[in-house]
């Protein structure tokens, strides 16, 4: 069914000031309705070919900013309709019934990432950005469209443009997983239907999302535990610290460590809910690890943390604490791979090396993969398998040479 809307001059009808009104038309099977814009004209400076004021009509671009938002809107609104199977008629569009507005995927975006701030979801609302900014480049910026036009051919089209740009399967999983929760969302929130649902078919599945080898052995926590860093500067020793607390701390990560608070000590153990799942850990506190908060104890009293990461009297809002959290792990990181130099380590040495090298040291020990995913503060089991499936080719090779 064609749908068209356009702005008159109504010029039959004359009002007070001499002017005619300018009216929404919308026509549909041959009906028309009308909608006055709250505006008029006088009809000599009104083109009536082409539906707009002329060159030397008083106030021309403000009465056609307002004639083309006008318009804009109604075919937002057919479109939506229209993407979702809805009926409609000239006289709905004029008067809908229905309060709700289907949001366009631009929007709806945009409304999520808002959610995530305004809840101090920092790190969510970086990774939905960073989502909606990649498919912006890939749409050049026209994401004023329904979620029914994101299809296979949509998905086919953007994971061929990210693999031109040179995209790293991991960074096309977290894209498109991410557009596929986003896409979840719309259906929960009625702005998409579940019968468009291009997922089903496009399986984000096929991504390869196996991490690069990051443990490391036993022998070389131990050489980064015992190594003397009295002459090296205050971020070396920190970042030391940093890297064997969360080895004897279950492999708690940086952000994790960063809120720790002198509440999440009792009685001999470390108790927290985990940042990024919820989850909430308990875990003894053993000698080496309180050896390590004893060193930063006078300092915890002024800042209010176990560790001089975030000040309450300075990082108030999350986005604050987010940005402080990120500036100092970037010292860490640095700090770390000086010390892999040092050591001789070799290993892209980083705080998530610690995590990572707790979970295979323990399941190389012959520990229940579902107790380190506990202590890890995973969701499910697939994530802890993900952990540790790439670290099994050394035990591999180191079997197979008993085949003869």
């Amino acid at each position: 069914m064609s749908t068209t809307v356009n702005v008159v001059c109504y010029k039959n009808k004359k009002l007070s000031n001499g002017e005619s009104p300018l009216m929404l038309r919308i026509c549909m099977n041959r009906k028309s309705k009308y909608k006055s814009l709250g505006i008029s004209v006088n009809p000599q400076f009104w083109d009536f070919d082409k539906n707009r004021p002329k060159s030397n009509c008083p106030n021309k671009d403000l009465i056609l900013k307002i004639i083309l938002d006008k318009e804009a809107e109604y075919q937002k609104r057919i479109l939506e309709l229209k993407s979702e199977d809805q009926e409609f008629t000239a006289s709905t569009l004029i008067a809908p019934k229905s309060k709700h507005i289907i949001k366009t995927v631009g929007e709806f975006y945009k409304e999520l990432v808002t959610e995530f701030e305004q809840s101090g979801r920092i790190g969510n609302s970086r990774i939905y950005k960073d989502s909606l900014r990649s498919i912006e480049m890939f749409t050049n910026n026209k994401l004023d469209i329904p979620f029914s036009h994101i299809d296979l051919d949509f998905l086919k089209g953007y994971e061929k443009y990210l693999r031109q740009r040179g995209c790293v399967d991991t960074s096309m999983s977290m894209f498109f997983r991410t557009l596929r929760s986003v896409y979840n969302k719309a259906i929960e929130a009625k702005h998409a239907k579940k019968a468009t649902y291009p997922f089903d078919e496009f399986k984000v599945s096929k991504f390869s999302i196996k991490t690069e080898k990051r443990a490391i052995s036993k022998d070389n926590i131990k050489i980064i535990m015992n190594l003397d860093l009295t002459k090296e500067g205050e971020y070396m020793q920190f970042a030391q610290d940093i890297f064997i607390f969360s080895y004897f701390c279950s492999g708690i990560n940086f952000s994790d460590i960063a809120n720790l608070k002198q509440n999440n000590i009792v009685e001999g153990r470390l108790i927290y809910v985990r940042q990024k799942t919820g989850k909430k850990i308990n875990i003894p506190l053993c000698e080496e690890a309180n050896a390590i908060l004893q060193k930063y104890s006078s300092e915890s009293l002024t800042s209010g943390f176990l560790f001089p990461i975030l000040n309450q009297a300075i990082h108030n809002t999350e986005m604050q604490k987010y940005n402080r959290r990120k500036k100092v792990l970037l010292k860490v990181n640095r700090s770390l791979k000086e010390i892999a130099k040092i050591t001789g380590i070799n290993a892209n040495l980083t705080t998530y090396v610690s995590r990572h090298s707790y979970a295979t040291i323990l399941k190389n020990s012959g520990v229940n993969i579902a107790l380190i995913g506990e202590t890890l503060g995973h969701s499910d089991l697939k994530t802890t398998q993900i952990y540790l499936n790439s670290f099994e080719n050394e035990q591999i090779d180191e079997a197979m040479k008993n085949l003869l």
